[in-house]
């Protein structure tokens, strides 16, 4: 799968709102928008998550203070929409492990946009082959550890499940679960920072980044942080990260660790309510910022 060369125009749908000078094989960064919806088991709209977000990204200074960088004249390439018109949840997924097989060998740092939280799955089946010792980091209101959920193995409620049968986790602000998945977890590979308690623990971030592998893939859900600053994720839980904590910890392990791709599903746009879907745009280029800002 080859993307365009060059393009010199403005472009809506391209992260950052214009295309790069650079060309493909030059860029240090790819982004490829994943708007599947299939499993939403509340509110849907997951599926124009994508679309909004590079919207907004248009609206992003691409200077970022922190950082004192600009990781856009790095190389930033949008690739088109995915088209996933499957009726099987799986063979759509199978889609989209294949496309990002695809991309691993030209060493880019992949950003998936989402879609709902099922779309991790592939992605992370597609690097765990490719990469020794991988671990993810996963922040989340939701476990995600059902085995199946809605007479779905591959339901967005069992994407961490399906994860955790492939590479070892790190779930971070987690504080919603069934009783099935509390009783699941000291099984799985995986390490639960609960919302509830996670901050007593001064050096929280820490014991974080301490978990993980040296190699690194970072999922977020939208629904995460607190939905006083993202109320348009489907299923809005109380509590979760505030921004300074989110980018803390993300600086924290891209700093740290060796990170080859990150996702950040399950922005429901709110009509009229631009707020959310520039936070997401943001908080991708922070994460840019952070992989190649200080390279």
């Amino acid at each position: 799968m080859k993307p365009p060369v060059e393009y010199e125009h403005p472009s809506p749908l391209s992260f950052g709102g214009y295309e790069p000078a650079r060309s493909f094989d030059d860029a240090r960064a790819i982004v490829l928008p994943v708007p599947f919806e299939r499993t939403t088991s509340y509110v849907t709209g997951t599926r124009n998550g994508p679309r909004e977000i590079l919207l907004a990204s248009g609206q992003v200074e691409l200077w970022d203070e922190e950082t004192g960088s600009d990781a856009w004249s790095r190389g930033i390439v949008t690739l088109p929409e995915m088209e996933l018109p499957y009726n099987d949840i799986r063979v759509a997924l199978d889609e989209i492990r294949r496309v990002v097989a695809g991309l691993i060998p030209h060493q880019k740092f992949l950003v998936v946009l989402g879609g709902e939280h099922s779309i991790s799955v592939p992605v992370v089946e597609a690097y765990a082959a490719a990469t020794p010792n991988l671990s993810v980091l996963q922040i989340d209101a939701h476990a995600d550890l059902r085995n199946s959920y809605q007479g779905s193995r591959y339901s967005h409620a069992c994407a961490m499940r399906r994860i955790v049968e492939l590479v070892p986790c790190t779930q971070v602000g987690i504080r919603s679960l069934s009783r099935e998945e509390s009783r699941a977890i000291p099984s799985l590979r995986t390490r639960v920072f609960w919302d509830h308690d996670m901050r007593r623990e001064p050096d929280w971030i820490e014991k974080v980044v301490e978990g993980l592998s040296e190699t690194v893939y970072i999922t977020i859900d939208a629904d995460g942080l607190d939905p006083a600053i993202m109320p348009a994720v489907g299923t809005p839980e109380p509590g979760g990260l505030s921004w300074p904590e989110t980018t803390a910890l993300l600086k924290a392990v891209l700093s740290r660790r060796r990170v080859v791709a990150c996702d950040l599903v399950e922005l429901n746009p709110l009509p009229g309510m631009v707020g959310p879907n520039f936070l997401c745009a943001k908080l991708i280029y922070k994460i840019l910022s952070y992989r190649f800002g200080q390279a």
